[in-house]
């Protein structure tokens, strides 16, 4: 089983996310929304091992605050 790498990892992390937040500029909540899910899906198709992105999509849950 392969585990999902959860230290930091890139080379340029201030320089990835400067290209994150471009990518959202002057997009509507619905086209960012849009460009999100492509992003994931295209990332995933990516990575390729379910076992991975079980263990992204569970820990990416864990850390979203309780509404309410």
């Amino acid at each position: 089983m392969s585990k999902l790498i959860i230290e930091p990892n890139l080379p340029r992390p201030d320089d990835f996310y400067q290209q994150l937040t471009d990518l959202h500029r002057d997009l509507t909540d619905v086209q960012s929304a849009d460009v999100n899910a492509r992003l994931i899906l295209l990332l995933s198709n990516h990575i390729g091992d379910q076992d991975v992105l079980a263990q992204a999509m569970q820990i990416a849950r864990e850390h979203i605050p309780q509404q309410d």
